[in-house]
Order: structure tokens, then C-alpha cells, then sequence
């Protein structure tokens, strides 16, 4: 039955009934109307309102959940579906909500993988040009500085070797920056070596106390996978530098029976209330690449726990 024909076979219902006690029940209404004639009418139109709210609220109920769920929906959080229950117009109506949250998943998960192997791409060019021209160029400017002390006079010693200094300095940034931007050792050593590199690196530069924990068992995981993981790690290191003012980090990589868990701890200020940034929705769409789950919540101590669950082959199977 469509929604016109509940709601109006409700209705009827109501008013017949109104009409059958106006008919046959031994009720007149005097003139002028008595007191307790104007109870009972007033009581009857009181029930007759009360029934038809009653029924209306269930009949419209289903059209209430999904209200909340269109209002609320994320398709960075994939599943959420209504439950559909009988044939009628409203269940039709959900059947086709949810088949349209079907295919928008799908179509955005197929977009985050082109935009993703873009920008992975777009990245490794960086890198190289930054490896290859910059970094060549200030090589150069090193060589030539060095053959400027060693003809130069001995007042003019400290200013050039400043200058050697900084230069060295440059150089390193850069270097690191194309490390970030195309992680070589992930390449050539693994995720293990490659997560070590990382925390390494964001000690040595950032002054924060990243401790790293990794199993060494870890199950045959692809290249695309092992990415996912590098780029969620290192976002969420990121994240705690810059926005969580935390002191203490804790990056681990776990393997379960059913998942391989990757997981950030960070001793800052939380996550409070504001919205999620273009970092944390980035690790959601990578995390929908891999078919993982992504948990971001609150740890032990305070602070911010973000958590990355990949389902193994095993588990997948």
C-alpha cells in the first residue's frame, strides 16, 4: 500500500468511526449546549486527534529514520544503510536510498583511488625534480663555495663557511622534503625500515619523542597497501606536531589474528569539538582505498588515538 493510501485509510478510519457513534450512539446535542454535552464532544474530538497523530506517527516513522540518516550520512563512513521492512511505497522509498548510497560509494570510492594514484604520482615528479635539479644546483653552490675558502683570504674565511653552513642546511631540508614526498626506503627496504626511517626522522627534527613498535612477521601486504599505511602514519605524525601540541608519541604496527593494526598515540590536548580537517579525511579515503577501518577517538592517558585495521587475506577470505 502507498503512503497516500495508509495516511488515508488512516484518517478514514477515524472519522468513520466519528460518524458511527454520531449515527447510532444515543448522543444529542441540545440548544443551547448543555455542559455535558460539550464535555463529551470536546472529549470525543480529543480522542479522534489522539488516535490520528498516533497513526500518522507510525505510519511516518520510516520516513523519520531516514530523514535522520540523509542528514547525517558520510560516505568516508561506508555501511550505513536502513533496515527495509515490507513492500509498500516507503520501503521502496528506502530500497532506492540505500541503492543510491551503493553507488555513491562506489563511484567515490573509484574517484579517491584516481585522485590518490594522481596525487602519488604528482608527489614522486616533485621529489625527483627536488632530488635531481634543486638538489643538484645546491650541490654545485657547495663545490664552488669550497673553492672559494680555499682562494679566499682568512678574513673572509668565516662569512664563506656561514654561508657552506646554511647552504648545507638547505640542502638537507630539501633531501628530507623529497624523503617525505617519495618515500625511497618504502621502495627499496619495506614498510618495517620505512616506519623506522620516519620516526626517526620527526625526533630528529621536531624535538618529539616518537617511539616506534613494529612486529616483524608481518603478512605478504601489496605496494598500494603498504603505502596507505606509510601515508596514515605519517599524517598522523603530522597531525600531532602540529596540532595536538603533544610531547610523547607512540606509532606502532601490530599483527593480529584477523588484522594487521596500525596505531598513533599522542600525550596533546585531544580532539576536542571541531570539525575534521583535510588531514584526517584524507587517512579516511585512503583507508577506504585499502578496505581498512580507520578509528579516531580518545587513548588511554588523554590525548588523540587514531587506529588503521586491515582486514588480512585470511580474514578478507
Amino acid at each position: 500500500m502507498s503512503l497516500f493510501w495508509r495516511i488515508f485509510g488512516l484518517n478514514a478510519l477515524v472519522l468513520g468511526a466519528a460518524t458511527a457513534l454520531l449515527l447510532w450512539a444515543p448522543v444529542t446535542v441540545s440548544v443551547p449546549v448543555l455542559i455535558t454535552e460539550a464535555v463529551i464532544l470536546v472529549a470525543g474530538l480529543g480522542v479522534m486527534l489522539i488516535a490520528n497523530a498516533a497513526l500518522l506517527r507510525i505510519g511516518l516513522a520510516p520516513l523519520d529514520r531516514l530523514t535522520r540518516l540523509m542528514t547525517t550520512v558520510d560516505l568516508l563512513r561506508p555501511g550505513q544503510r536502513l533496515e527495509v521492512s515490507g513492500h509498500g511505497g516507503v520501503a521502496h522509498l528506502i530500497r532506492t536510498f540505500n541503492d543510491m548510497l551503493e553507488r555513491l560509494e562506489t563511484e567515490r570510492a573509484t574517484s579517491n583511488a584516481r585522485a590518490l594514484s594522481a596525487q602519488e604520482s604528482e608527489r614522486r615528479r616533485i621529489a625527483q625534480e627536488l632530488h635531481d635539479e634543486v638538489g643538484q644546483s645546491m650541490t654545485a653552490v657547495l663545490l664552488g663555495l669550497k673553492q672559494i675558502a680555499d682562494q679566499a683570504g682568512a678574513d673572509l674565511t668565516a662569512e664563506i663557511q656561514q654561508a657552506q653552513e646554511t647552504t648545507r642546511q638547505s640542502l638537507d631540508e630539501v633531501r628530507r622534503l623529497a624523503r617525505r614526498l617519495r618515500p625511497g626506503v618504502l621502495e627499496d627496504l619495506g614498510l618495517v625500515s620505512a616506519l623506522t626511517s620516519l620516526t626517526a626522522d620527526f625526533a630528529r627534527h621536531t624535538g618529539l619523542k616518537v617511539v616506534g613498535r613494529f612486529d616483524g612477521d608481518l603478512p605478504q601486504l601489496d605496494r598500494d597497501t603498504e603505502l596507505v599505511l606509510y601515508r596514515v602514519a605519517q599524517e598522523g605524525l603530522t597531525n600531532a606536531v602540529r596540532h595536538a601540541d603533544a610531547a610523547h608519541v607512540e606509532l606502532t604496527l601490530r599483527r593480529t589474528p584477523r588484522a594487521v593494526v596500525l596505531r598513533i598515540d599522542d600525550d596533546g590536548r585531544g580532539l576536542g569539538i571541531g570539525r575534521e580537517g583535510a588531514g584526517i579525511r584524507g587517512m579516511r579515503e585512503r583507508a577506504l582505498l585499502a578496505g581498512a577501518t580507520l578509528d579516531i577517538g580518545s587513548g588511554r592517558t588523554g590525548g588523540t588515538r587514531v587506529s588503521l585495521s586491515l582486514p588480512t587475506a585470511e580474514q578478507g577470505a
